[in-house]
């Protein structure tokens, strides 16, 4: 996996935990459900190197 590649699949988990976080404290659905959007964004990029480093090997 690549280092840019699963840094920014880590951002994308870390920025969706932060909004889910936010949205649940002040009970904002939507933004809690972008913030889930987010974190399952970021393990798909993460599954996808994984995939491709599987391949490479």
């Amino acid at each position: 996996m690549g280092l840019d590649d699963k840094f920014d699949a880590k951002a994308d988990q870390l920025k969706g935990k932060a909004k889910e976080g936010v949205g649940s404290a002040t009970d904002d659905e939507g933004l809690e459900a972008e913030g889930k959007g987010d974190q399952a964004k970021g393990h798909v990029k993460e599954a996808v190197e994984k995939v491709k480093d599987i391949f490479k090997g």
